[in-house]
């Protein structure tokens, strides 16, 4: 009997926390759909022939196929199909910018809102890893061994492909807990770390091995791992951690932090558990310099750790904001203070000039100035200018700038013949091939501070070159 479809012009709502409940907590601020909202919502999808979803996903799920099989209430039969495309579907149902990618091509957000796309495949994802006890089939070993460098959505995903064609691959992890990004930048509140673990898990049950606390470049080089370990091609997906500031006045004080170390500190090291051996720094008033879903992130997880006042701070205006919108509104619903159109020129600090007195170097305000946007800039953005004699100070004892981060330079500078761009990015071609034969990169390391959607694809494009690689040397 065919699927009777719901008309309704809306999405079923996602249950939450309440606001003022969940901005002092660390648990997950959704709750999931359930069965039968899913299903409601499945049965939402048109199921178009054109499949315009399908074009908006980076790694180009069957969306529709796995939503008509919610609709009908096969939950496993969907994750499946989800699998055929996407190694971390319960990680990408949480985070992925939907309304960018595939909800923003539904047909449905022509004359109301789009199917729920990502709320479906974390539905999914979630129905799966909770009832679901059979190991996935181990993959039959072709000989052949591949390293990949990073545990982050890229490298999960070129890892996971790749042991699905029978390859022996490592994965090597410079913290000492593989997720890179998952698990360091993005907030428990936002994506839970079992959740991360779970999807490591899969991995190595396909055979993956993840070696942790190896900073390639420094324990082992690319080079070394071609030529003395016998990888017969590397994948780099070291991602984009050196953090980016203002060089403005002020920066190098005590309470300025950037949001890689802020959201470090405190997603992977827990440091504000009051046992915490790295303590975090304990603000009443914090600002973040940027709009992004980094910006966020730190905006969010420093109200949860007791901050009266927390402002996001952006030199453009709300409709510029690049963060996710559902991130906007949550930060909006806890209390979260956007200063928009205005931008810091200076951090204060305290008036002291004595170094023996504790309060020397410390943060006491920051003087910013308001902007308005003028013509378009070369992104095609309008770009923000000054407004003379707007100058103002907020009084603030934190400071969190999130303006972007770059590649790390190590790699650069202990791989011979590796090229680069400006800011340290890899250059690769569209199939992931760097400047040097059998070494692949893709991810955050090539493109800058991304999506992780978008890392996985360029994960799953370099494990498809690499395999056709090994092979027709092989041939």
């Amino acid at each position: 009997m065919p699927v009777k479809f719901n008309m309704n012009p809306k999405k079923n709502p996602m249950p939450s926390q309440d606001p003022n409940v969940r901005n002092k907590n660390f648990k997950e601020v959704t709750l999931g759909y359930t069965e039968e909202m899913a299903i409601d919502e499945a049965k939402r999808c048109l199921n178009c022939k054109n499949k315009p979803c399908v074009a908006g996903c980076p790694v180009n799920i069957h969306i529709p196929e796995f939503i008509s099989k919610v609709a009908e209430g096969d939950y496993e039969g969907a994750y499946q199909i989800i699998s055929l495309s996407s190694s971390l579907p319960a990680v990408c149902g949480r985070v992925c910018p939907q309304e960018s990618q595939c909800e923003g091509k539904c047909t449905r957000g022509i004359k109301g809102e789009p199917v729920g796309i990502g709320r479906l495949e974390r539905f999914v994802a979630d129905w799966h890893n909770s009832h679901s006890t059979a190991a996935p089939d181990m993959p039959e070993k072709n000989g052949h061994k591949v390293a990949v460098v990073g545990s982050g959505p890229a490298g999960l995903t070129c890892a996971g492909d790749l042991a699905k064609l029978g390859y022996d691959v490592t994965i090597f992890e410079a913290l000492h807990l593989a997720g890179g990004v998952l698990v360091y930048g993005i907030p428990e509140f936002r994506l839970p770390k079992a959740i991360v673990q779970k999807e490591v898990d899969n991995l190595k049950a396909l055979g993956v091995k993840v070696e942790t606390n190896m900073v390639i470049g420094r324990v082992l080089t690319i080079d070394e791992l071609k030529n003395e370990y016998g990888f017969e091609a590397v994948f780099i997906g070291s991602g984009a951690g050196l953090p980016r500031f203002m060089n403005i006045p002020g920066e190098n004080l005590k309470g300025v932090f950037s949001a890689n170390e802020f959201l470090t500190r405190s997603n992977l090291m827990k440091a504000y558990q009051s046992d915490s051996t790295t303590p975090i720094w304990q603000a009443r008033n914090v600002a973040i310099v940027g709009g992004g879903n980094v910006a966020m992130d730190a905006a969010r997880t420093a109200k949860r750790l007791g901050a009266e006042n927390v402002y996001i701070v952006y030199r453009r205006g709300m409709e510029e904001l690049p963060a996710r919108k559902e991130e906007v509104e949550h930060a909006e619903e806890e209390g979260i203070i956007f200063k928009t159109l205005c931008n810091p020129v200076e951090i204060v600090a305290a008036p002291t000039q004595n170094p023996r007195d504790p309060e020397y170097g410390t943060v006491v305000g920051m003087k910013c100035i308001k902007m308005e946007l003028g013509e378009p800039d070369a992104s095609g953005r309008r770009r923000p200018v000054a407004v003379a004699g707007s100058e103002f100070e907020m009084e603030v004892d934190c400071v969190i700038m999130s303006l972007g981060t770059s590649p790390n330079p190590l790699l650069k500078k202990t791989t011979p013949g590796l090229e680069t761009k400006k800011w340290g990015e890899i250059i690769a071609d569209d199939n992931g091939l760097t400047s040097i034969e059998g070494v692949y990169a893709g991810g955050d390391a090539v493109t800058g501070a991304a999506t992780v959607i978008l890392a996985m694809g360029a994960g799953k494009t370099a494990a498809a070159s690499i395999d056709k690689y090994i092979q027709g040397k092989n041939a």
